[in-house]
Protein backbone atom coordinates (compact mmCIF):
# COMPACT_ATOMS: atom_id res chain seq x y z
CA UNK A 1 0.00 0.00 0.00
CA UNK A 2 1.21 3.21 -1.13
CA UNK A 3 1.58 5.51 1.93
CA UNK A 4 -0.39 8.13 2.47
CA UNK A 5 0.76 12.06 1.75
CA UNK A 6 1.23 14.43 3.95
CA UNK A 7 -1.44 16.62 2.16
CA UNK A 8 -3.64 13.28 2.50
CA UNK A 9 -4.14 14.25 6.37
CA UNK A 10 -5.08 17.71 6.09
CA UNK A 11 -7.61 19.34 6.99
CA UNK A 12 -7.96 18.47 10.26
CA UNK A 13 -10.87 19.37 12.45
CA UNK A 14 -9.70 20.76 16.04
CA UNK A 15 -10.91 17.79 17.90
CA UNK A 16 -8.89 15.15 15.11
CA UNK A 17 -6.04 17.59 15.63
CA UNK A 18 -6.21 17.06 19.45
CA UNK A 19 -6.55 13.07 19.25
CA UNK A 20 -3.02 13.48 16.36
CA UNK A 21 -0.98 15.24 18.97
CA UNK A 22 -2.05 13.12 22.05
CA UNK A 23 -1.07 10.23 20.60
CA UNK A 24 2.24 10.99 18.80
CA UNK A 25 3.16 13.03 21.82
CA UNK A 26 2.48 10.17 24.92
CA UNK A 27 1.25 7.22 22.47
CA UNK A 28 0.55 4.08 21.79
CA UNK A 29 -2.53 4.42 23.81
CA UNK A 30 -5.73 2.46 24.60
CA UNK A 31 -8.53 3.97 23.28
CA UNK A 32 -10.07 3.81 26.92
CA UNK A 33 -6.78 5.94 27.84
CA UNK A 34 -6.90 8.22 25.21
CA UNK A 35 -11.10 9.20 25.95
CA UNK A 36 -9.91 9.92 29.53
CA UNK A 37 -7.15 12.19 28.59
CA UNK A 38 -9.54 13.99 26.10
CA UNK A 39 -12.85 13.84 27.99
CA UNK A 40 -14.13 12.44 25.32
CA UNK A 41 -16.82 9.72 25.15
CA UNK A 42 -16.39 6.68 23.42
CA UNK A 43 -18.73 7.48 20.57
CA UNK A 44 -16.58 11.00 20.08
CA UNK A 45 -13.72 9.16 19.97
CA UNK A 46 -14.35 6.59 17.51
CA UNK A 47 -15.68 9.63 15.53
CA UNK A 48 -12.89 11.56 15.55
CA UNK A 49 -10.54 8.34 15.20
CA UNK A 50 -11.99 6.91 11.88
CA UNK A 51 -10.90 9.67 9.39
CA UNK A 52 -6.91 9.21 11.08
CA UNK A 53 -6.99 5.73 10.91
CA UNK A 54 -8.67 5.67 7.42
CA UNK A 55 -6.07 8.03 6.26
CA UNK A 56 -3.17 6.07 7.83
CA UNK A 57 -2.23 8.86 10.39
CA UNK A 58 -2.98 6.36 13.23
CA UNK A 59 -2.60 2.37 12.98
CA UNK A 60 -3.44 -0.27 15.22
CA UNK A 61 -0.12 -0.67 17.38
CA UNK A 62 0.99 -4.36 18.12
CA UNK A 63 0.66 -5.92 21.83
CA UNK A 64 -1.52 -6.08 24.01
CA UNK A 65 -5.02 -4.50 24.23
CA UNK A 66 -7.32 -3.01 26.65
CA UNK A 67 -8.94 -5.89 27.22
CA UNK A 68 -12.31 -7.92 26.01
CA UNK A 69 -13.90 -5.43 23.66
CA UNK A 70 -17.04 -3.42 25.42
CA UNK A 71 -18.92 -4.58 22.41
CA UNK A 72 -18.72 -6.84 19.46
CA UNK A 73 -16.25 -5.19 16.11
CA UNK A 74 -14.79 -2.29 18.37
CA UNK A 75 -10.90 -2.78 17.89
CA UNK A 76 -9.32 -3.85 21.04
CA UNK A 77 -5.12 -2.63 20.21
CA UNK A 78 -3.85 0.75 21.03
CA UNK A 79 -3.47 3.24 18.48
CA UNK A 80 -0.19 5.19 18.15
CA UNK A 81 1.19 6.90 14.71
CA UNK A 82 3.16 5.12 12.10
CA UNK A 83 6.24 6.98 12.80
CA UNK A 84 8.63 5.26 10.35
CA UNK A 85 5.94 6.68 7.13
CA UNK A 86 7.13 9.39 6.61
CA UNK A 87 10.52 11.52 6.95
CA UNK A 88 11.20 15.05 7.70
CA UNK A 89 14.29 16.84 7.24
CA UNK A 90 15.26 19.39 9.83
CA UNK A 91 18.03 22.06 9.10
CA UNK A 92 19.80 24.43 11.42
CA UNK A 93 21.70 27.23 9.98
CA UNK A 94 24.63 29.06 12.13
CA UNK A 95 27.31 31.52 10.83
CA UNK A 96 29.62 28.74 9.27
CA UNK A 97 28.03 25.61 9.09
CA UNK A 98 24.70 23.98 7.86
CA UNK A 99 23.66 21.32 10.20
CA UNK A 100 20.75 18.74 9.11
CA UNK A 101 19.20 15.68 10.39
CA UNK A 102 16.19 13.48 9.05
CA UNK A 103 13.54 12.33 11.91
CA UNK A 104 10.58 10.02 12.04
CA UNK A 105 7.01 11.66 12.99
CA UNK A 106 8.19 11.36 16.36
CA UNK A 107 11.08 12.90 16.37
CA UNK A 108 13.89 10.23 16.46
CA UNK A 109 17.37 11.05 14.19
CA UNK A 110 17.85 8.85 12.11
CA UNK A 111 20.21 10.48 9.62
CA UNK A 112 22.29 13.90 10.28
CA UNK A 113 24.65 15.85 8.16
CA UNK A 114 26.68 19.10 7.94
CA UNK A 115 28.19 20.98 5.75
CA UNK A 116 30.36 24.02 5.67
CA UNK A 117 28.98 27.18 5.16
CA UNK A 118 31.02 29.49 2.92
CA UNK A 119 28.73 32.55 1.93
CA UNK A 120 25.72 34.10 3.33
CA UNK A 121 23.98 35.14 -0.28
CA UNK A 122 20.53 33.69 0.48
CA UNK A 123 20.54 32.30 -2.77
CA UNK A 124 23.49 30.19 -2.49
CA UNK A 125 22.27 29.06 1.24
CA UNK A 126 19.33 27.92 -0.47
CA UNK A 127 21.07 25.93 -2.90
CA UNK A 128 23.28 24.11 -0.28
CA UNK A 129 20.01 23.37 1.89
CA UNK A 130 18.76 21.66 -1.92
CA UNK A 131 21.87 19.82 -1.84
CA UNK A 132 22.01 18.14 1.38
CA UNK A 133 18.00 17.51 0.77
CA UNK A 134 19.30 15.44 -1.96
CA UNK A 135 21.82 13.86 -0.27
CA UNK A 136 19.59 13.03 2.33
CA UNK A 137 16.62 11.86 -0.31
CA UNK A 138 18.97 9.11 -1.34
CA UNK A 139 18.41 6.84 1.56
CA UNK A 140 14.95 8.51 2.82
CA UNK A 141 12.90 9.30 -0.92
CA UNK A 142 10.48 11.46 -0.37
CA UNK A 143 10.28 13.42 2.95
CA UNK A 144 7.25 15.16 3.92
CA UNK A 145 8.50 18.63 4.46
CA UNK A 146 11.17 20.68 5.82
CA UNK A 147 11.69 22.58 8.84
CA UNK A 148 14.78 25.65 9.04
CA UNK A 149 15.73 26.99 12.10
CA UNK A 150 17.70 30.12 11.94
CA UNK A 151 19.01 32.86 15.07
CA UNK A 152 16.87 35.73 14.39
CA UNK A 153 13.32 36.84 14.04
CA UNK A 154 11.09 35.33 11.74
CA UNK A 155 7.83 36.05 10.15
CA UNK A 156 4.66 33.86 9.48
CA UNK A 157 7.50 30.84 9.35
CA UNK A 158 8.43 32.30 6.19
CA UNK A 159 10.95 35.15 6.30
CA UNK A 160 13.06 36.00 8.07
CA UNK A 161 12.98 39.65 8.85
CA UNK A 162 16.26 39.87 11.01
CA UNK A 163 19.07 37.92 11.25
CA UNK A 164 22.42 39.69 13.04
CA UNK A 165 24.36 36.49 12.16
CA UNK A 166 23.94 35.96 8.77
CA UNK A 167 23.49 39.54 7.71
CA UNK A 168 19.99 39.01 6.57
CA UNK A 169 16.95 41.41 6.21
CA UNK A 170 13.74 39.85 4.71
CA UNK A 171 15.12 37.05 3.32
CA UNK A 172 12.00 35.01 2.20
CA UNK A 173 13.65 31.82 3.01
CA UNK A 174 10.78 29.33 2.81
CA UNK A 175 10.43 30.33 -0.64
CA UNK A 176 13.86 30.02 -2.24
CA UNK A 177 14.06 26.76 -0.43
CA UNK A 178 10.50 25.52 -1.93
CA UNK A 179 11.62 26.65 -5.21
CA UNK A 180 14.55 24.64 -5.26
CA UNK A 181 13.07 21.41 -3.84
CA UNK A 182 9.82 21.07 -4.62
CA UNK A 183 9.08 20.45 -0.46
CA UNK A 184 7.03 22.27 1.35
CA UNK A 185 9.03 24.27 3.86
CA UNK A 186 8.59 26.38 7.34
CA UNK A 187 11.10 28.43 8.85
CA UNK A 188 11.46 29.81 12.43
CA UNK A 189 13.69 31.18 15.33
CA UNK A 190 15.87 28.15 15.93
CA UNK A 191 15.03 29.17 19.83
CA UNK A 192 10.91 28.53 19.17
CA UNK A 193 11.64 25.35 17.51
CA UNK A 194 14.09 24.06 20.50
CA UNK A 195 11.59 25.18 22.97
CA UNK A 196 8.28 23.29 20.49
CA UNK A 197 10.33 20.18 20.16
CA UNK A 198 10.94 19.99 24.04
CA UNK A 199 6.76 20.38 24.33
CA UNK A 200 5.87 17.50 22.39
CA UNK A 201 8.96 14.83 22.61
CA UNK A 202 11.62 16.09 25.53
CA UNK A 203 11.45 17.60 29.16
CA UNK A 204 8.79 19.66 28.64
CA UNK A 205 6.33 16.88 27.63
CA UNK A 206 3.17 16.97 29.75
CA UNK A 207 3.96 20.34 31.64
CA UNK A 208 1.42 23.20 31.57
CA UNK A 209 4.10 25.63 32.82
CA UNK A 210 7.66 24.98 31.48
CA UNK A 211 10.46 27.95 30.86
CA UNK A 212 13.74 26.99 28.24
CA UNK A 213 16.53 29.15 28.71
CA UNK A 214 19.46 28.50 26.04
CA UNK A 215 22.93 29.88 26.30
CA UNK A 216 25.55 29.68 23.25
CA UNK A 217 26.43 32.43 20.71
CA UNK A 218 23.93 34.35 22.31
CA UNK A 219 21.13 34.05 25.22
CA UNK A 220 17.91 32.57 24.13
CA UNK A 221 14.46 32.30 26.04
CA UNK A 222 11.20 30.62 25.81
CA UNK A 223 7.98 30.37 27.77
CA UNK A 224 5.64 27.41 27.96
CA UNK A 225 2.34 28.32 29.25
CA UNK A 226 -1.17 25.66 29.07
CA UNK A 227 1.75 23.48 27.39
CA UNK A 228 1.75 26.15 24.11
CA UNK A 229 5.05 28.49 23.32
CA UNK A 230 4.15 31.74 24.09
CA UNK A 231 5.21 33.63 21.23
CA UNK A 232 6.30 37.13 21.12
CA UNK A 233 7.68 39.85 18.93
CA UNK A 234 10.99 39.82 20.58
CA UNK A 235 11.38 35.98 18.95
CA UNK A 236 14.74 35.83 17.53
CA UNK A 237 16.58 39.30 19.86
CA UNK A 238 18.95 38.01 21.71
CA UNK A 239 16.93 38.77 25.08
CA UNK A 240 20.64 38.81 26.79
CA UNK A 241 21.68 42.05 25.90
CA UNK A 242 19.10 43.67 27.49
CA UNK A 243 19.13 41.33 30.54
CA UNK A 244 20.89 42.78 33.02
CA UNK A 245 23.10 40.89 35.93
CA UNK A 246 24.94 43.27 37.53
CA UNK A 247 26.16 47.05 36.78
CA UNK A 248 29.92 45.80 37.93
CA UNK A 249 30.15 43.40 35.08
CA UNK A 250 32.25 43.27 31.83
CA UNK A 251 31.26 45.38 28.47
CA UNK A 252 28.57 43.95 26.21
CA UNK A 253 29.03 43.46 22.67
CA UNK A 254 26.82 47.10 22.34
CA UNK A 255 28.53 48.65 25.33
CA UNK A 256 26.04 47.78 28.02
CA UNK A 257 27.76 46.58 31.33
CA UNK A 258 26.78 43.95 33.20
CA UNK A 259 24.65 42.33 30.75
CA UNK A 260 23.79 38.46 30.81
CA UNK A 261 25.54 38.46 27.31
CA UNK A 262 28.77 39.97 28.57
CA UNK A 263 28.73 37.00 31.31
CA UNK A 264 27.63 33.83 29.83
CA UNK A 265 27.95 33.60 26.44
CA UNK A 266 30.59 31.52 24.68
CA UNK A 267 31.86 34.00 22.63
CA UNK A 268 31.88 36.20 25.99
CA UNK A 269 33.61 33.92 28.27
CA UNK A 270 36.53 33.45 25.46
CA UNK A 271 37.30 37.30 25.04
CA UNK A 272 37.32 37.24 28.94
CA UNK A 273 39.89 34.99 28.84
CA UNK A 274 41.71 36.35 25.79
CA UNK A 275 41.57 39.44 27.22
CA UNK A 276 43.00 38.66 30.60
CA UNK A 277 46.00 36.43 29.51
CA UNK A 278 46.41 37.46 25.98
CA UNK A 279 46.29 33.54 24.82
CA UNK A 280 43.34 32.46 22.71
CA UNK A 281 41.29 29.35 23.90
CA UNK A 282 37.99 27.66 23.05
CA UNK A 283 35.70 27.27 25.03
CA UNK A 284 35.72 23.47 26.71
CA UNK A 285 39.61 24.35 27.44
CA UNK A 286 38.29 27.27 29.68
CA UNK A 287 35.62 24.84 31.45
CA UNK A 288 38.74 22.21 31.84
CA UNK A 289 40.63 24.93 33.06
CA UNK A 290 38.87 25.92 35.28
CA UNK A 291 38.09 22.75 36.61
CA UNK A 292 41.88 22.00 37.27
CA UNK A 293 41.70 25.46 39.31
CA UNK A 294 43.26 27.87 36.73
CA UNK A 295 42.57 31.60 38.56
CA UNK A 296 41.78 33.43 35.28
CA UNK A 297 39.68 30.76 33.68
CA UNK A 298 37.77 29.55 37.19
CA UNK A 299 37.02 33.85 38.22
CA UNK A 300 35.32 33.70 34.54
CA UNK A 301 33.73 30.61 34.41
CA UNK A 302 32.57 31.00 38.56
CA UNK A 303 31.44 34.67 37.63
CA UNK A 304 29.35 33.32 35.03
CA UNK A 305 27.77 30.51 36.84
CA UNK A 306 26.42 33.76 39.21
CA UNK A 307 24.84 35.11 36.24
CA UNK A 308 23.27 32.21 35.18
CA UNK A 309 21.99 31.59 39.18
CA UNK A 310 20.42 35.09 38.89
CA UNK A 311 18.76 34.59 35.05
CA UNK A 312 17.09 30.75 36.91
CA UNK A 313 16.46 32.75 39.70
CA UNK A 314 14.32 35.18 37.80
CA UNK A 315 12.75 32.95 35.66
CA UNK A 316 11.48 31.24 38.40
CA UNK A 317 10.31 33.55 40.59
CA UNK A 318 8.27 35.55 37.80
CA UNK A 319 7.34 32.48 35.39
CA UNK A 320 6.66 30.39 38.30
CA UNK A 321 7.55 27.04 35.33
CA UNK A 322 7.28 23.63 37.06
CA UNK A 323 10.68 22.90 35.13
CA UNK A 324 13.40 25.16 33.74
CA UNK A 325 15.62 23.47 31.02
CA UNK A 326 19.08 25.08 30.32
CA UNK A 327 20.16 24.15 26.83
CA UNK A 328 23.15 25.00 23.85
CA UNK A 329 26.24 24.55 23.52
CA UNK A 330 27.14 26.83 26.80
CA UNK A 331 25.71 24.58 29.76
CA UNK A 332 28.63 22.33 30.27
CA UNK A 333 29.15 25.44 32.66
CA UNK A 334 26.89 23.99 34.93
CA UNK A 335 29.35 20.51 34.99
CA UNK A 336 32.00 22.72 36.11
CA UNK A 337 30.57 25.62 38.54
CA UNK A 338 27.14 23.85 39.00
CA UNK A 339 27.32 24.55 42.82
CA UNK A 340 27.72 28.28 42.06
CA UNK A 341 24.82 28.36 39.98
CA UNK A 342 22.93 26.49 42.56
CA UNK A 343 24.02 28.83 45.93
CA UNK A 344 22.95 31.68 43.82
CA UNK A 345 19.73 30.79 42.81
CA UNK A 346 19.18 29.99 45.77
CA UNK A 347 20.53 33.19 47.44
CA UNK A 348 17.82 34.91 44.77
CA UNK A 349 14.83 32.97 46.08
CA UNK A 350 12.52 33.23 49.35
CA UNK A 351 13.56 30.81 51.83
CA UNK A 352 10.25 29.06 51.63
CA UNK A 353 10.38 28.68 47.94
CA UNK A 354 9.93 25.14 46.35
CA UNK A 355 13.01 23.94 45.13
CA UNK A 356 14.00 24.90 41.50
CA UNK A 357 13.04 21.71 39.02
CA UNK A 358 16.57 22.79 36.75
CA UNK A 359 17.22 20.15 33.83
CA UNK A 360 20.56 20.80 31.59
CA UNK A 361 21.07 19.53 28.19
CA UNK A 362 23.73 20.10 26.15
CA UNK A 363 22.88 20.32 22.87
CA UNK A 364 25.18 19.99 19.31
CA UNK A 365 23.63 21.94 16.41
CA UNK A 366 21.90 19.01 15.75
CA UNK A 367 19.41 19.27 18.07
CA UNK A 368 18.28 22.41 16.83
CA UNK A 369 18.41 20.70 13.55
CA UNK A 370 15.67 18.46 15.43
CA UNK A 371 13.95 21.10 16.49
CA UNK A 372 13.23 22.11 13.14
CA UNK A 373 12.03 19.41 12.03
CA UNK A 374 9.79 18.98 14.76
CA UNK A 375 7.74 22.56 13.53
CA UNK A 376 7.66 20.33 10.03
CA UNK A 377 6.09 17.77 11.70
CA UNK A 378 3.21 19.95 13.57
CA UNK A 379 2.76 22.22 10.53
CA UNK A 380 2.88 19.82 7.50
CA UNK A 381 1.21 16.82 9.21
CA UNK A 382 -1.26 17.99 11.61
CA UNK A 383 -1.69 21.95 10.39
CA UNK A 384 -0.98 25.20 11.63
CA UNK A 385 -1.90 24.88 15.75
CA UNK A 386 -4.33 27.97 15.53
CA UNK A 387 -6.07 26.19 12.12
Amino acid sequence: MTPPTAASWLPLSPGERAVAIEVLAHGPLSRSELARRLHLSAGSLTRLTKPLTESGLLIEAAGAGEGPAVRQGRPSQPLDIDTGSRAFIGIKITEDRVYGVVTTLRSEVVARHDRPLTTHDPAEVADLVREMTEEFGRAFPEPAGIGIGVGGRVEKRAVVVESAFLGWSDVPLAELVEERTGLPVVVENDVAALVEAEIWFGAGRGLDRFAVLTIGAGIGYGLVLGGRRVPSPEDGRDVGRRWMVSPQGPLGPDGERGSAVSFLTVPSIRYQVRAATGRDATYEEILARAAAGDPVCARVVDEAARALGVLVAQIANFAMPRKILLAGEGVGLVDVAGRVVEETVLAHRHPLADPVDLETKVSDFHDWARGAAVLAIQVLVLGPADA
